[in-house]
């Protein structure tokens, strides 16, 4: 994501609401595809950034990396040393491993 960012990426990334204005949408959109995002200035003040979904979904997944490496951490951080076996988690939650085979595969876990 911001492996190309350098200040000629983010000046071309800048477009102004007035190209709106005049029915660019088409074009504007292509330009997105393109570059993935655009920022619109509106009186030189950033109002909004187009991105592809693909872009978005990208960043997305970054925020979700940082939050699970920070949560990673912070339980490093308070780590006793105690591990529970599968067996005896199913057990304390009162779960039988024949419950697993309920789950729909739609959530891409595999039990088997």
């Amino acid at each position: 994501m911001t492996n190309n960012l350098s200040i000629k990426n983010v000046i071309d990334s800048i477009i102004p609401i007035s190209r709106f204005d005049k029915g660019e949408y088409n074009k504007i959109f292509d330009e997105v595809r393109v570059s993935g995002y655009k920022v619109v200035v509106n009186n030189d003040v950033p109002a909004c950034v187009l991105l592809t979904p693909e872009k978005y979904q990208e960043m997305v997944e970054m925020i979700e990396d940082q939050y699970l490496l920070a949560l990673a951490e912070e339980r490093l951080k308070n780590d006793n040393g105690v591990r529970y076996s599968a067996e005896e988690v199913y057990k304390e939650l009162e779960i039988e491993s024949d419950d697993f085979d309920e789950i729909p595969m739609e959530y891409g876990v595999d039990f088997e």
